[in-house]
């Protein structure tokens, strides 16, 4: 870089006094959005797409676009009520998306005929956009409640309702509509919690040790965390911390032969190798050998090399490749294929893509893996089985039907496999995590030991 080209780039500091140009950001939200409800494109693929070409935005609004296009996926239900009432819109695409666009605005403090007339829309609009802060009326059915707030198919509304009781659909539906935390996991191989939080303070973030997890960090400020030399350097892992439990729950020790059998790009796999101390054997099945890859990636950079990598088929087949295993593993984590109910606040355009046979689907393709998979478990050994949803077709009917079908397994009570600082808070034979309780996703998992 030039020094006249150094010398009239903004600071960090400098630039987030910088006021927003809200023209270009509205004009970049709406491109985003429209990407993701009239084409079905991924609204993070989207996003991603137009931040790289549009060069031009500093990071403020870079933040603030993200923030809004995430923002009107997760209440554009709600907005439509405040805008049109219980009929469903019906304008051009255009005009109803920029209608929305208004009314988050509204919704987070901006004057109605303000944003109305810098978003081209009609002077008519400003009553419609006034009613954005009007509590939801209250003769609303549980059902039609859960629906609104969470921005909710009927149908999901519906199945929430009946799996979670009325108060706690609500107060799920409410926490999906909220942002998710930032959290992340340390790197036991390399440092220590206390360590890191130093560490990262050093590099300008400050975290808060989680409430669950004894390996989690909380970051209330949003930056781009991947940049920071303690990432590259492999002293932490982004992680939910209910998805960081799932991977203490396991149980795994030095020494071991465990496998993560549905492991993806290795989040957990890489937990379970710091609970392994890089001892034993550990194998990350899958069957995309491209995830695989970037979990391979992922392993050398947090300094794991126990984990031993093998695709398999996706198909009954799978079984032949699996047979040197069968018999042998002291512990195995199903971390199963979902419909991702719980993770709706990571990803709040997977709420429109929901249709009602995909819990079935799913529940079917769940419960034979847990069947596949059990036969590695050697007796006395462990077998946790995990989702990230909270729909009890695919989490508590799943592992029933497999405890009908296979007796020589038993369920461990999830407070014996916790780590102390969760088992306060957690109780009963299952794991089960909220958002609204526990500040996590929402996580199911089952702890079964082999007996016979």
């Amino acid at each position: 870089m030039k020094r006249d080209e150094r010398k009239n780039k903004p600071s960090p500091a400098r630039e987030s006094k910088r006021p927003l140009r809200m023209n270009l950001v509205r004009a970049a939200v709406l491109e985003v959005y429209a990407a993701a409800r009239s084409e079905g494109q991924l609204a993070d693929r989207a996003l991603d797409r137009v931040l790289r070409r549009e060069r031009a935005l500093f990071s403020g609004e870079r933040r603030a676009v993200g923030e809004a296009v995430f923002g009107l996926l997760r209440q554009e239900r709600r907005l439509d009520f405040a805008l049109f009432g219980g009929d469903p819109p019906r304008p051009a695409p255009s005009f109803l998306y920029a209608a929305r666009l208004a009314a988050l605005e509204v919704a987070e403090g901006a004057a109605p005929a303000t944003s109305a007339s810098a978003l081209g829309l009609p002077a008519s609009l400003v009553p419609r956009l006034e009613r954005v802060r009007e509590p939801l009326p209250a003769g609303l059915s549980p059902m039609e409640r859960v629906a609104l707030e969470g921005s909710l198919p009927d149908f999901l509304a519906e199945r929430l309702v009946a799996d979670l009781g009325a108060e706690s659909a609500l107060g799920f539906a409410r926490a999906v509509s909220t942002r998710a935390p930032l959290t992340l996991r340390v790197n036991t191989l390399k440092t220590s919690r206390d360590a890191l939080i130093q560490r990262l303070a050093k590099e300008g973030l400050a975290a808060k040790p989680t409430r669950l997890s004894p390996l989690g960090l909380q970051v209330e400020e949003r930056l781009n965390v991947f940049a920071l030399p303690s990432f590259k350097e492999g002293l932490f892992e982004v992680q939910d911390e209910g998805s960081q439990l799932l991977s203490l729950i396991v149980g795994a020790q030095p020494g071991e032969r465990v496998a993560d059998t549905c492991a993806g790009a290795g989040g957990k796999t890489l937990g379970l190798a710091a609970q392994m101390g890089n001892k034993g054997e550990l194998w990350a099945l899958d069957v995309g050998p491209e995830r695989l890859e970037e979990l391979s990636k992922r392993a050398r950079r947090a300094g794991v090399y126990n984990v031993r990598v093998k695709p398999i088929p996706g198909d009954a087949t799978a079984d032949r490749a699996l047979k040197s295993l069968a018999g042998r593993l002291d512990r195995v984590l199903v971390d199963a294929p979902c419909t991702g109910l719980g993770a709706l606040r990571r990803s709040p355009d997977a709420r429109y893509r929901f249709e009602p046979e995909d819990f079935a689907r799913h529940a079917a393709r769940q419960r034979e893996l847990l069947e596949r998979f059990s036969r590695l478990v050697r007796p006395g050994g462990r077998l946790v089985y995990a989702t990230c949803s909270v729909a009890r077709e695919e989490n508590q009917a799943v592992v029933e039907a497999f405890l009908a079908a296979e007796p020589g397994f038993r369920v461990v009570p999830v407070r014996e496999a916790l780590p102390p600082e969760a088992r306060e808070e957690l109780e009963g034979p299952y794991l089960v995590l909220l958002p609204q309780v526990h500040g996590t996703d929402g996580f199911f998992a089952a702890v079964l030991e082999r007996v016979g």
